[in-house]
């Protein structure tokens, strides 16, 4: 497993930058290009961002060329372009996840959240230490790892009150919305205050069971009868990239049993399990969604 760290400069993703940042390559336009920080009207390092993030949500590949999600979403007949949809937003956390492109948040959600449910930011670079001399055995660059955290934690987390606010830095983030992350001041182990970080599993009311669907199609290691534990705690299942408890993933499914007949989901002898008798096409479950 590649890991990958870096190359947002320090900036979390705003807002109306993936809508931007799909215009500028369907225009032709090339991120290298002098232009480039006039044509889409931010500074040089917000370009190098932008681009990024395009491929860290898995909306370009490393050639820059857009992906079916993104075309679906930003193209002529873009479902959502201005993301104004939850569901959205749950869309492109998904994706962020399983696409690995910026490896903190597929380990954050598949492996991190495994081991504690509470966490400082010392907490989560020590595991990405550990997590990277194990998988590649070498030692990762202290200070990429810290602008990781760091921007990790500003992608999902809403300001309190009392903190000092950047208001467009803050409040931008494409992901804030979802209201994952919380936190709190403890004191750590030498009584000093600190930030504690939480991402709880619950039932996700408002995340779409369409949505839920899209994540078990577009997962290749799903086949056509999968367990409820393997959707509960298998890499990139529902439980795990969505953060559902279980009673939250069990009403999503039974929410999908009652709108698809090809799919059926059985409680037998103690063993739960949901089988496609044929499988939909994800596109055509994200049409579902938003009404098309």
């Amino acid at each position: 497993m590649k890991l990958s760290f870096s190359g947002h400069e320090s900036f979390v993703c705003r807002h109306f930058w993936l809508k931007k940042g799909y215009d500028f390559i369907k225009e032709q336009n090339k991120f290298s290009d002098d232009m480039s920080v006039v044509n889409l009207g931010v500074g040089k390092n917000m370009v190098s961002s932008i681009r990024f993030w395009l491929k860290a949500y898995g909306l370009t590949d490393e050639n820059d060329n857009s992906t079916d999600l993104a075309d679906f979403l930003f193209g002529e007949n873009g479902r959502d372009p201005y993301l104004e949809d939850f569901g959205t937003l749950w869309l492109l956390h998904y994706s962020l996840v399983v696409t690995g492109r910026s490896s903190i948040y597929n380990l954050f959600f598949n492996d991190f959240k495994k081991e504690r449910d509470e966490f400082t930011k010392d907490h989560l670079h020590s595991f990405l230490s550990r997590k990277t001399l194990e998988l590649e055995g070498t030692e990762a660059n202290s200070n990429t790892l810290t602008s990781d955290v760091s921007v990790f934690l500003r992608n999902y987390r809403s300001p309190r009150k009392g903190d000092k606010i950047e208001i467009e830095e803050d409040f931008s983030s494409v992901l804030v919305d979802l209201g994952l992350l919380f936190n709190h001041r403890a004191p750590n182990g030498n009584d000093k205050l600190v930030d504690w970080y939480r991402i709880e599993s619950k039932e996700r009311v408002d995340l779409p069971y369409q949505i839920i669907l899209f994540s078990i199609l577009d997962n290749p290691s799903f086949e056509n009868t999968i367990s409820f534990k393997e959707l509960l705690v298998n890499p990139n299942s529902p439980g795990m990239v969505f953060s559902l408890n279980q009673d939250g993933l069990y009403q999503k499914i039974q929410n999908i049993q009652e709108e698809y007949q090809s799919v059926i989901y059985t409680e037998t002898a103690g063993n739960q399990v949901l089988q496609f008798k044929s499988k939909p096409n994800k596109w055509d479950v994200l049409n579902d969604y938003y009404g098309y």
